[in-house]
């Protein structure tokens, strides 16, 4: 689904993407909404969600045409997410993970890997991992001890990543490894894509996670697998460039999907204020509710422009696209706590309990603080991009 580039200097939506969103929020409301609970309830995967996204071609779009995706770009794919986020975090992660996982093929690797995996994930077939953090390196990758030893046509993966989304669903891990272990910190770590059906690869421990419950989160283990050496992503000794660039795209997905369930909490606050009553009036009638809701739009509505801004750039690679990624996904992850955090005190105790779906926004906003690198790391990469 190609569509007409708006101008340079815009960030609006074309015609086509419009249209798209609708079918989008449509399709969310009939059949994601609904399930949202049961799946947090239950903590389990939406596999009929999948199949759903998959149908209405939600899977292709982080690809180009060439690879059977949409080619609508990254503002598209941000704007499908943050619909989807609306209703149900943990369905959005799927097509966030989609292209976490593809990106570093999409961007570094060579001709014969994106036809060997990109076109069965834009399909929705295939769904990919995004293997960089371990036990004892999330802020710093560059501690990780996960290796692989080149031998003949082969390299040898072994060791324990942590925090991985898609654990025993994904189809392929993207597998970030020492290669020279002499090398200093983030020097000498390459970057790999590790089949799920490989000998010594197996699923450790899946967490039980305050939110997002619907995706399931823990430790891949590689235990001596056996990859040809056409699995390397990019050069070798150059996985931290590989891992960096791929950040600088997905982050705006967490930002996209922090929007969406912004939107979501304020939107059930709303309405939830126009039926309560309090002292014989609706509880939108009182100023002290007023203002939350007012604050609670403004500061979401604000970080929807930041991020569309920032898909923009990402889309026309320009050059300060990775602080514009960064602050977006700051200020929307911050802007998803604070408004949930406030939805649940229009609803009162009502907001507390499971009946309501803004204690659920409340805890499934929290991730977006931390994942695809903190709110602090995130400070960091702006601060430095000022020096």
């Amino acid at each position: 689904m190609a569509t007409t580039t708006p101008p340079s200097d815009t960030y609006a939506l074309t015609d086509d993407q419009l249209e798209f969103r609708d079918a989008i929020r449509k399709m969310v409301v009939e059949r994601v909404a609904p399930r949202a609970a049961e799946i947090d309830a239950k903590a389990e995967y939406p596999w009929d969600l999948r199949k759903l996204f998959a149908e209405h071609d939600l899977f292709g779009l982080p690809f180009g045409e060439e690879f059977g995706g949409t080619g609508t770009g990254t503002l598209m794919l941000n704007v499908a997410i943050e619909e989807v986020a609306r209703a149900c975090a943990s369905s959005a992660l799927m097509l966030m993970v989609q292209e976490l996982g593809t990106l570093p093929i999409s961007l570094f690797g060579t001709d014969e890997l994106k036809q060997r995996f990109l076109p069965r994930c834009a399909s929705g077939e295939w769904s990919p991992a995004f293997a960089l953090s371990e036990p004892e390196a999330g802020s710093d990758p560059g501690g990780m001890i996960t290796r692989a030893v080149r031998d003949g046509d082969e390299w040898v993966v072994t060791g324990t990543k942590n925090w991985i989304t898609n654990l025993g669903v994904a189809d392929f891990y993207v597998v970030f490894a020492k290669t020279d272990p002499k090398a200093e910190r983030s020097h000498g770590i390459s970057a790999f894509v590790v089949e799920a059906d490989r000998p010594g690869f197996s699923v450790g421990k899946l967490e039980h996670k305050l939110g997002i419950k619907g995706s399931p989160t823990g430790q891949p283990i590689f235990d001596d697998v056996r990859i040809p050496a056409s699995n390397l992503i990019g050069e070798e000794g150059k996985g931290m460039h590989v891992a960096l660039g791929t950040l600088d795209h997905s982050r705006l997905g967490v930002a996209a999907q922090a929007v969406g369930i912004a939107q979501g909490a304020t939107d059930h606050a709303a309405a939830y204020a126009r039926e309560r009553r309090q002292f014989g009036r609706a509880i939108a009638e009182f100023q002290g509710i007023q203002f939350k809701l007012a604050d609670m739009e403004t500061r979401t509505a604000a970080a929807r422009e930041l991020l569309y801004r920032a898909c923009a750039k990402i889309d026309r690679h320009e050059p300060d696209r990775g602080k514009y990624s960064a602050m977006a996904k700051l200020f929307a992850s911050d802007t998803a706590m604070a408004v949930t955090v406030e939805a649940v005190q229009v609803l009162g105790g009502y907001g507390y309990v499971t009946e309501y779906p803004v204690e659920r926004y409340m805890r499934d906003a929290k991730i977006t603080q931390i994942y695809e690198g903190t709110n602090e790391i995130q400070r960091l990469v702006i601060a430095r991009a000022l020096r």
